[in-house]
């Protein structure tokens, strides 16, 4: 308890704001953990824990909720509507709390707010559920097959109707059930700084839990801490946090002494720091982004991490620049996408997205490779990935690039899925510009 504020009171004011204002949930979350950091270790990661789970089931809480309410959750005052679905969260999903207790707390929450009149209402459909909570019926996994996929793991119909278009039911639903098997965080060592035997030592010794990751040497899953910013090694630039899979881009542009890097939509920085570090002070990576609050995220990263060697500039991946022209040995475009291979992270996602949003971002994309391409070198690489699993802003992309300008070929592409190489689903694919240019054809 603070400031006259329970920790329940915190989850719910988090979840309005993310499911009733639009914010975005790591946001949200991030900005009252900073806030709250003072609190008991035990308290926050409740917080966390309830916040987050909330998200993750959303769908499925609702049905079950609409299973014992006369008035559906969408009809519900938004206030109670999110009281509810985090009641329901912990009746379902946090053994450790009381039945009683959850029903006592979300009646005195009701009443907080000004709205005892629904306390007889939030006591009595809660007490139900619980009484019935292993008793849930489902949509028959047989007879609607899509929709049991969307209320069993909390995901819109129209993604799961569409990755068994692309993937097919039993890898569709591996996806899913990735998405629900909790996220470890992995780091990346910087090495311009120490070895990975050192931060392992350091890190041991501020009471980390440290694990190898097969594959990789400059690289750690870390647990058993209580915030980033309490670690004297996260605040000297001692590594980074990064998926594994977004390490990839990186592994893939394997940047050779020298190399001068530019990266188009670069912020907060980690694929670039990553290849700034892997370049041992020579070279130079220009890291590129749209706003001066992403450039000033970049600019941050740098300077905790001590590199000499990179730089960030304020610019829109969407303008040509004809200083860049044949300027880049490596030019990476890791480009704004729908994100629905990070959906076990940024759990909000799902319900914000939309159908129609994702042709607008493949349209994007295309953009920014069609004004961008002529910054790579002859004999060069373009990499391009996104987080995403998505053909359209994939494959297809890939396909409709190298069939625009013919002088690049494809080199290497690969999808990757949730847990298959760390958490998130990400794709990547080479391009060498090897044939004369359009440039130099005409």
């Amino acid at each position: 308890m603070t400031d006259n504020i329970s920790t329940r009171e915190l989850s719910l004011q988090m979840l309005i704001e993310i499911n009733e204002k639009g914010q975005f949930s790591h946001i949200v979350l991030k900005g009252v953990l900073d806030k709250y950091q003072y609190l008991p270790k035990k308290e926050r990661a409740f917080i966390t824990r309830l916040t987050d789970g909330t998200m993750e089931h959303l769908i499925e809480l609702d049905h079950i909720i609409d299973l014992f309410s006369k008035t559906k959750t969408k009809k519900m005052k938004p206030l109670i509507r999110n009281l509810m679905r985090m009641s329901v969260y912990q009746i379902k999903y946090m053994d450790s709390v009381p039945d009683a207790a959850v029903c006592n707390e979300a009646v005195k929450l009701a009443k907080k707010h000004k709205f005892g009149q629904l306390s007889g209402f939030v006591n009595g459909v809660l007490r139900n559920i619980a009484r019935n909570i292993n008793d849930i019926k489902y949509p028959d996994v047989k007879k609607e097959f899509n929709k049991y996929l969307s209320v069993r793991y909390s995901m819109p119909e129209w993604i799961v109707r569409k990755f068994i278009k692309d993937y097919g039911n039993e890898k569709t639903q591996e996806i899913l059930a990735a998405f629900q098997s909790g996220n470890s965080i992995s780091i990346r060592v910087n090495t311009a700084k120490c070895t990975p035997s050192e931060l392992k030592d350091i890190l041991c010794d501020e009471g980390v839990c440290v694990e190898e990751i097969e594959g990789f040497d400059y690289a750690f899953v870390i647990s058993g801490f209580d915030y980033l910013n309490s670690l004297e090694s996260f605040r000297n630039g001692l590594f980074y946090v990064q998926d594994v899979s977004s390490m990839m881009v990186a592994e893939y542009a394997k940047p050779e002494h020298g190399d001068h890097v530019i990266d188009v939509c670069a912020a907060p920085g980690g694929k670039s720091t990553h290849i700034a570090e892997l370049l041992n002070g020579s070279g130079f990576v220009e890291a590129r982004d749209l706003t001066d609050y992403k450039v000033s995220l970049i600019e941050e990263n740098i300077k905790r991490h001590g590199l000499s060697n990179m730089g960030a500039v304020c610019m829109d991946a969407t303008v040509f620049d004809e200083a860049s022209v044949e300027k880049a040995d490596i030019l990476i475009c890791d480009l704004p996408c729908s994100g629905l291979g990070v959906l076990g992270r940024k759990k909000d996602i799902r319900y914000k997205m939309t159908e129609q949003s994702l042709d607008g971002l493949a349209e994007l994309q295309k953009e920014i490779l069609d004004t961008v391409h002529t910054y790579v070198r002859k004999g060069k690489k373009l990499i391009y990935s996104t987080c995403t699993m998505n053909p359209a802003e994939n494959e297809e992309n890939v396909r409709w690039f190298i069939n625009r300008y013919p002088e690049f070929e494809l080199e290497t592409s690969k999808q990757m899925f949730p847990k298959e190489i760390g958490n998130d689903g990400f794709f990547i694919a080479v391009l060498k510009i090897g044939r004369a240019s359009c440039r130099e054809r005409v």
